[in-house]
Protein backbone atom coordinates (compact mmCIF):
# COMPACT_ATOMS: atom_id res chain seq x y z
CA UNK A 1 0.00 0.00 0.00
CA UNK A 2 1.32 3.41 -0.93
CA UNK A 3 -0.61 5.09 1.63
CA UNK A 4 -1.06 4.18 5.02
CA UNK A 5 -2.99 5.77 8.61
CA UNK A 6 0.62 5.70 10.16
CA UNK A 7 1.60 8.67 7.63
CA UNK A 8 -0.99 11.10 7.72
CA UNK A 9 -0.70 14.13 9.91
CA UNK A 10 -5.03 13.37 10.71
CA UNK A 11 -7.29 10.39 10.28
CA UNK A 12 -10.59 11.02 8.72
CA UNK A 13 -13.62 8.76 9.45
CA UNK A 14 -14.15 7.96 6.06
CA UNK A 15 -11.12 6.95 4.92
CA UNK A 16 -10.43 3.78 6.90
CA UNK A 17 -12.60 1.46 4.58
CA UNK A 18 -10.69 3.43 1.58
CA UNK A 19 -7.07 2.78 2.59
CA UNK A 20 -7.63 -0.80 3.82
CA UNK A 21 -7.43 -3.02 0.81
CA UNK A 22 -6.58 -0.08 -1.74
CA UNK A 23 -3.62 1.93 -2.58
CA UNK A 24 -5.17 5.29 -2.76
CA UNK A 25 -7.21 7.53 -0.68
CA UNK A 26 -9.23 10.58 -1.97
CA UNK A 27 -9.29 14.39 -0.53
CA UNK A 28 -12.66 14.26 -1.24
CA UNK A 29 -13.21 11.85 1.29
CA UNK A 30 -11.65 13.25 3.94
CA UNK A 31 -13.75 13.82 7.16
CA UNK A 32 -11.38 15.16 9.44
CA UNK A 33 -12.31 13.59 13.19
CA UNK A 34 -9.55 15.95 14.89
CA UNK A 35 -7.16 12.59 16.16
CA UNK A 36 -3.12 13.16 15.93
CA UNK A 37 -1.54 9.65 14.87
CA UNK A 38 0.48 9.88 18.04
CA UNK A 39 -3.07 9.73 20.50
CA UNK A 40 -4.18 6.47 21.27
CA UNK A 41 -7.36 5.26 18.76
CA UNK A 42 -9.63 3.11 20.52
CA UNK A 43 -11.09 0.43 18.79
CA UNK A 44 -14.01 -1.46 20.54
CA UNK A 45 -13.95 -5.44 18.75
CA UNK A 46 -16.91 -8.07 19.25
CA UNK A 47 -15.65 -11.02 18.37
CA UNK A 48 -17.84 -14.52 18.24
CA UNK A 49 -18.61 -17.04 21.03
CA UNK A 50 -17.14 -20.18 19.83
CA UNK A 51 -13.59 -20.84 18.85
CA UNK A 52 -13.60 -21.53 15.30
CA UNK A 53 -15.50 -18.73 14.32
CA UNK A 54 -13.30 -16.41 16.15
CA UNK A 55 -10.03 -17.26 14.69
CA UNK A 56 -11.92 -16.89 11.31
CA UNK A 57 -12.43 -13.18 11.79
CA UNK A 58 -8.98 -12.72 13.83
CA UNK A 59 -7.61 -11.57 10.92
CA UNK A 60 -9.27 -8.10 11.02
CA UNK A 61 -7.62 -7.44 14.09
CA UNK A 62 -4.23 -7.57 12.54
CA UNK A 63 -5.13 -5.65 9.69
CA UNK A 64 -6.52 -3.15 12.17
CA UNK A 65 -2.88 -3.41 13.76
CA UNK A 66 -1.24 -2.50 10.99
CA UNK A 67 -3.12 0.03 9.78
CA UNK A 68 -3.65 2.21 12.38
CA UNK A 69 -0.44 1.91 14.48
CA UNK A 70 -1.90 3.78 17.18
CA UNK A 71 -5.03 1.15 17.59
CA UNK A 72 -5.69 0.25 21.16
CA UNK A 73 -8.27 -2.59 21.16
CA UNK A 74 -10.54 -3.75 23.99
CA UNK A 75 -11.59 -7.14 22.42
CA UNK A 76 -15.06 -8.57 23.53
CA UNK A 77 -15.39 -12.72 23.51
CA UNK A 78 -17.35 -15.56 24.66
CA UNK A 79 -15.55 -17.75 27.36
CA UNK A 80 -14.30 -20.20 24.96
CA UNK A 81 -12.58 -17.56 22.61
CA UNK A 82 -11.24 -15.38 24.80
CA UNK A 83 -8.11 -16.97 25.29
CA UNK A 84 -7.06 -16.60 21.80
CA UNK A 85 -6.44 -12.95 22.59
CA UNK A 86 -4.15 -11.82 25.45
CA UNK A 87 -0.92 -11.55 23.61
CA UNK A 88 -2.94 -9.04 21.05
CA UNK A 89 -0.84 -5.94 20.45
CA UNK A 90 -1.73 -2.62 22.14
CA UNK A 91 -4.45 -4.39 24.10
CA UNK A 92 -5.99 -2.56 26.57
CA UNK A 93 -8.38 -5.57 27.96
CA UNK A 94 -10.27 -8.44 27.30
CA UNK A 95 -13.95 -8.33 28.46
CA UNK A 96 -15.39 -11.89 28.83
CA UNK A 97 -19.25 -11.92 27.84
CA UNK A 98 -21.08 -15.22 28.27
CA UNK A 99 -24.79 -15.53 27.36
CA UNK A 100 -27.35 -14.97 29.52
CA UNK A 101 -30.84 -16.39 28.22
CA UNK A 102 -32.52 -12.97 29.49
CA UNK A 103 -30.18 -11.18 26.68
CA UNK A 104 -28.69 -9.05 30.04
CA UNK A 105 -25.32 -10.15 29.01
CA UNK A 106 -25.62 -6.66 26.41
CA UNK A 107 -26.71 -4.23 29.30
CA UNK A 108 -23.75 -5.63 31.24
CA UNK A 109 -21.27 -5.15 28.41
CA UNK A 110 -22.75 -1.16 27.47
CA UNK A 111 -22.11 -0.61 31.50
CA UNK A 112 -18.50 -1.99 31.03
CA UNK A 113 -17.62 0.14 27.67
CA UNK A 114 -19.96 3.17 27.63
CA UNK A 115 -17.82 5.56 29.09
CA UNK A 116 -15.18 5.58 26.35
CA UNK A 117 -15.30 7.91 23.46
CA UNK A 118 -14.37 4.94 20.85
CA UNK A 119 -12.70 5.89 17.23
CA UNK A 120 -14.51 2.16 15.82
CA UNK A 121 -16.75 -0.29 16.75
CA UNK A 122 -16.60 -3.51 15.08
CA UNK A 123 -19.39 -5.78 16.32
CA UNK A 124 -19.21 -9.35 14.11
CA UNK A 125 -22.47 -10.36 16.31
CA UNK A 126 -24.48 -7.92 14.44
CA UNK A 127 -26.42 -6.52 17.53
CA UNK A 128 -27.64 -2.89 17.99
CA UNK A 129 -24.99 -1.81 21.33
CA UNK A 130 -22.82 0.47 18.79
CA UNK A 131 -26.22 2.71 18.60
CA UNK A 132 -25.73 3.18 22.16
CA UNK A 133 -22.01 4.30 22.36
CA UNK A 134 -19.99 7.04 21.34
CA UNK A 135 -18.14 6.24 18.69
CA UNK A 136 -16.34 8.12 14.99
CA UNK A 137 -16.98 4.38 13.08
CA UNK A 138 -18.96 1.58 13.28
CA UNK A 139 -18.52 -1.52 11.73
CA UNK A 140 -21.36 -4.04 11.88
CA UNK A 141 -21.68 -7.80 10.91
CA UNK A 142 -24.92 -8.41 8.35
CA UNK A 143 -25.51 -11.49 7.44
CA UNK A 144 -25.29 -12.39 3.71
CA UNK A 145 -28.01 -13.55 1.51
CA UNK A 146 -25.69 -16.31 0.26
CA UNK A 147 -23.71 -19.31 1.67
CA UNK A 148 -20.39 -16.80 1.98
CA UNK A 149 -17.20 -18.00 3.80
CA UNK A 150 -16.87 -16.89 7.60
CA UNK A 151 -13.06 -15.44 6.44
CA UNK A 152 -15.22 -13.07 3.44
CA UNK A 153 -18.14 -12.19 5.74
CA UNK A 154 -15.86 -11.03 8.62
CA UNK A 155 -14.12 -8.92 5.49
CA UNK A 156 -16.72 -7.56 4.44
CA UNK A 157 -17.73 -5.75 8.05
CA UNK A 158 -14.42 -3.69 7.23
CA UNK A 159 -14.84 -3.48 3.64
CA UNK A 160 -11.98 -5.28 2.34
CA UNK A 161 -13.31 -8.47 0.78
CA UNK A 162 -10.99 -7.68 -2.09
CA UNK A 163 -8.37 -8.42 -0.30
CA UNK A 164 -9.88 -10.46 3.07
CA UNK A 165 -7.65 -10.71 5.84
CA UNK A 166 -6.58 -14.19 6.79
CA UNK A 167 -6.88 -15.64 9.95
CA UNK A 168 -4.12 -14.60 12.80
CA UNK A 169 -3.77 -15.35 15.91
CA UNK A 170 -0.80 -13.14 18.26
CA UNK A 171 1.50 -15.22 20.55
CA UNK A 172 4.53 -14.00 22.11
CA UNK A 173 8.08 -15.15 23.39
CA UNK A 174 6.88 -16.89 26.55
CA UNK A 175 4.10 -18.62 24.61
CA UNK A 176 6.97 -20.35 21.82
CA UNK A 177 9.45 -21.47 24.18
CA UNK A 178 6.78 -23.27 25.77
CA UNK A 179 5.71 -25.00 22.57
CA UNK A 180 9.11 -25.07 21.87
CA UNK A 181 9.50 -27.50 25.09
CA UNK A 182 6.46 -29.38 24.56
CA UNK A 183 7.26 -30.62 21.23
CA UNK A 184 11.24 -30.93 21.47
CA UNK A 185 12.55 -33.97 19.98
CA UNK A 186 13.56 -35.93 16.86
CA UNK A 187 11.20 -36.41 13.99
CA UNK A 188 7.89 -34.93 12.27
CA UNK A 189 4.38 -34.36 14.18
CA UNK A 190 1.18 -35.01 12.97
CA UNK A 191 -1.19 -33.34 14.81
CA UNK A 192 -4.25 -34.56 15.06
CA UNK A 193 -7.75 -33.42 17.14
CA UNK A 194 -10.14 -36.38 16.85
CA UNK A 195 -12.75 -34.16 19.34
CA UNK A 196 -15.93 -31.82 17.58
CA UNK A 197 -18.47 -29.96 20.11
CA UNK A 198 -21.00 -32.59 18.55
CA UNK A 199 -21.37 -36.47 17.97
CA UNK A 200 -22.50 -35.92 14.52
CA UNK A 201 -19.14 -34.54 13.36
CA UNK A 202 -16.72 -36.52 15.32
CA UNK A 203 -14.68 -39.40 12.97
CA UNK A 204 -14.45 -42.47 15.28
CA UNK A 205 -11.30 -41.98 16.75
CA UNK A 206 -10.40 -45.74 15.44
CA UNK A 207 -10.10 -44.49 12.09
CA UNK A 208 -8.06 -41.51 13.69
CA UNK A 209 -5.68 -44.15 14.96
CA UNK A 210 -5.58 -45.65 11.72
CA UNK A 211 -4.89 -42.74 9.50
CA UNK A 212 -1.86 -42.39 12.28
CA UNK A 213 -0.50 -46.41 12.01
CA UNK A 214 -0.48 -45.58 7.98
CA UNK A 215 1.69 -42.52 8.34
CA UNK A 216 3.55 -43.12 10.84
CA UNK A 217 4.78 -46.48 10.30
CA UNK A 218 6.36 -49.16 8.23
CA UNK A 219 6.83 -46.92 4.91
CA UNK A 220 4.77 -44.39 5.41
CA UNK A 221 5.48 -40.75 4.02
CA UNK A 222 6.30 -39.73 8.03
CA UNK A 223 7.63 -42.94 9.19
CA UNK A 224 9.48 -42.30 12.61
CA UNK A 225 7.51 -39.24 13.28
CA UNK A 226 5.51 -38.49 16.50
CA UNK A 227 1.84 -38.19 17.24
CA UNK A 228 0.19 -34.70 18.70
CA UNK A 229 -3.13 -34.99 20.10
CA UNK A 230 -5.07 -32.09 20.32
CA UNK A 231 -8.39 -31.26 22.69
CA UNK A 232 -10.11 -29.53 25.62
CA UNK A 233 -10.76 -30.85 28.77
CA UNK A 234 -13.21 -33.96 28.93
CA UNK A 235 -11.61 -35.19 25.33
CA UNK A 236 -8.74 -37.39 27.66
CA UNK A 237 -10.24 -40.78 26.42
CA UNK A 238 -9.56 -39.73 23.32
CA UNK A 239 -6.17 -39.69 23.55
CA UNK A 240 -5.69 -43.07 25.47
CA UNK A 241 -7.63 -44.40 22.17
CA UNK A 242 -4.13 -42.85 20.20
CA UNK A 243 -1.40 -42.92 22.61
CA UNK A 244 -0.18 -46.50 21.59
CA UNK A 245 0.09 -45.65 18.01
CA UNK A 246 3.02 -43.58 18.84
CA UNK A 247 4.50 -44.80 21.43
CA UNK A 248 7.25 -42.63 23.08
CA UNK A 249 6.75 -40.05 20.24
CA UNK A 250 3.56 -39.56 21.58
CA UNK A 251 2.40 -35.83 22.55
CA UNK A 252 -0.35 -35.05 23.84
CA UNK A 253 -2.08 -31.87 24.69
CA UNK A 254 -5.47 -32.85 25.56
CA UNK A 255 -6.61 -30.44 28.48
CA UNK A 256 -3.17 -29.43 28.71
CA UNK A 257 -2.42 -26.45 26.94
CA UNK A 258 -4.10 -23.29 26.24
CA UNK A 259 -5.10 -21.96 23.25
CA UNK A 260 -2.26 -20.23 22.81
CA UNK A 261 0.24 -22.95 23.53
CA UNK A 262 -1.96 -25.11 21.33
CA UNK A 263 -1.64 -23.03 18.69
CA UNK A 264 2.16 -22.67 18.84
CA UNK A 265 2.60 -26.15 18.67
CA UNK A 266 0.32 -26.65 15.95
CA UNK A 267 2.95 -24.14 13.94
CA UNK A 268 5.77 -27.25 14.77
CA UNK A 269 3.55 -29.93 13.19
CA UNK A 270 4.36 -31.08 9.09
CA UNK A 271 0.27 -32.18 8.73
CA UNK A 272 -2.83 -31.60 11.25
CA UNK A 273 -6.10 -34.13 10.47
CA UNK A 274 -8.96 -33.31 12.50
CA UNK A 275 -12.87 -32.75 12.46
CA UNK A 276 -15.01 -29.39 11.67
CA UNK A 277 -13.74 -27.89 14.95
CA UNK A 278 -11.97 -24.80 16.43
CA UNK A 279 -8.52 -27.19 16.68
CA UNK A 280 -9.09 -27.42 13.22
CA UNK A 281 -9.01 -23.57 12.45
CA UNK A 282 -5.87 -22.98 14.48
CA UNK A 283 -4.31 -25.33 12.52
CA UNK A 284 -4.99 -23.38 9.40
CA UNK A 285 -4.07 -20.59 10.77
CA UNK A 286 -0.58 -21.57 11.97
CA UNK A 287 0.35 -22.43 8.66
CA UNK A 288 -0.13 -26.32 8.99
CA UNK A 289 -1.14 -28.32 6.26
CA UNK A 290 -4.41 -28.80 7.36
CA UNK A 291 -6.97 -31.68 6.77
CA UNK A 292 -10.61 -30.73 8.03
CA UNK A 293 -12.96 -33.64 7.95
CA UNK A 294 -16.40 -32.68 6.87
CA UNK A 295 -20.11 -34.43 7.27
CA UNK A 296 -22.51 -32.38 8.71
CA UNK A 297 -20.66 -28.94 8.08
CA UNK A 298 -20.87 -26.56 5.23
CA UNK A 299 -17.59 -26.35 3.62
CA UNK A 300 -18.64 -23.10 2.12
CA UNK A 301 -19.20 -21.29 5.23
CA UNK A 302 -16.12 -23.06 7.70
CA UNK A 303 -13.66 -24.80 5.23
CA UNK A 304 -10.37 -24.52 6.90
CA UNK A 305 -8.66 -21.46 5.19
CA UNK A 306 -5.37 -21.28 3.25
CA UNK A 307 -3.68 -22.40 0.18
CA UNK A 308 -2.00 -25.75 2.01
CA UNK A 309 -5.78 -26.56 3.34
CA UNK A 310 -7.85 -29.34 2.56
CA UNK A 311 -11.42 -30.34 2.66
CA UNK A 312 -12.42 -34.41 2.61
CA UNK A 313 -16.42 -35.95 3.28
CA UNK A 314 -17.89 -39.01 2.24
CA UNK A 315 -19.65 -39.87 -0.24
CA UNK A 316 -22.81 -37.61 0.82
CA UNK A 317 -23.09 -33.97 0.19
CA UNK A 318 -24.02 -31.16 3.10
CA UNK A 319 -27.25 -31.16 1.80
CA UNK A 320 -28.14 -35.01 1.63
CA UNK A 321 -26.93 -35.00 5.19
CA UNK A 322 -28.90 -32.35 6.01
CA UNK A 323 -31.66 -34.11 4.72
CA UNK A 324 -31.75 -36.81 6.50
CA UNK A 325 -30.80 -34.82 10.26
CA UNK A 326 -32.84 -31.28 9.07
CA UNK A 327 -32.56 -29.43 12.34
CA UNK A 328 -28.88 -31.25 13.26
CA UNK A 329 -30.10 -32.66 16.13
CA UNK A 330 -29.60 -36.30 16.60
CA UNK A 331 -27.63 -37.89 18.95
CA UNK A 332 -26.15 -39.71 15.56
CA UNK A 333 -22.75 -39.63 13.85
CA UNK A 334 -22.70 -38.69 10.34
CA UNK A 335 -19.03 -38.96 9.50
CA UNK A 336 -19.51 -43.20 9.34
CA UNK A 337 -19.39 -43.12 5.68
CA UNK A 338 -16.11 -41.40 5.46
CA UNK A 339 -13.68 -44.04 4.81
CA UNK A 340 -10.16 -44.46 6.31
CA UNK A 341 -8.28 -44.63 2.55
CA UNK A 342 -10.24 -41.29 1.42
CA UNK A 343 -8.21 -39.60 4.40
CA UNK A 344 -4.85 -41.04 4.42
CA UNK A 345 -4.78 -40.36 0.46
CA UNK A 346 -5.66 -36.72 1.11
CA UNK A 347 -3.11 -36.78 3.66
CA UNK A 348 -0.08 -38.08 1.16
CA UNK A 349 -1.24 -35.84 -1.43
CA UNK A 350 -1.16 -32.55 0.81
CA UNK A 351 2.18 -33.70 2.06
CA UNK A 352 3.74 -33.98 -1.10
CA UNK A 353 2.28 -30.44 -2.18
CA UNK A 354 4.08 -29.22 0.80
CA UNK A 355 7.41 -30.82 0.52
CA UNK A 356 9.92 -28.31 1.70
CA UNK A 357 12.28 -27.71 -1.40
CA UNK A 358 15.30 -28.94 0.17
CA UNK A 359 13.43 -31.82 1.65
Amino acid sequence: MSERLGKCAKVTVDDIPTIWGRTVWSASHRVLIGTSMSAPFPILFITATRIGDAVLSSGLIKRLADEIPNARFTIVAGPDAAPLFPAVPNLARVIVMEKSKSGSHWFELWQKVRHTKWGLIVDLRGSGISRFLSTKRRAIHKKSGQPTHKVLEAARVLKIEDEPAPPHIFTNPDVEAYADELTRGSGPILAMAPAANWVGKTWPVERFSQVAMKLLRGYGPMAGGRLMVLGGPGDEKLARGLKDVAGKGFIDLIGKADLLTAFACLKRARLFIGNDSGAMHLAAASGCPTIGLFGPSDERLYAPWGPHTRVVRGPRSYEEIRAVDPAFGQALCHMMDLPVETVVSAAKDLLKATEPANA
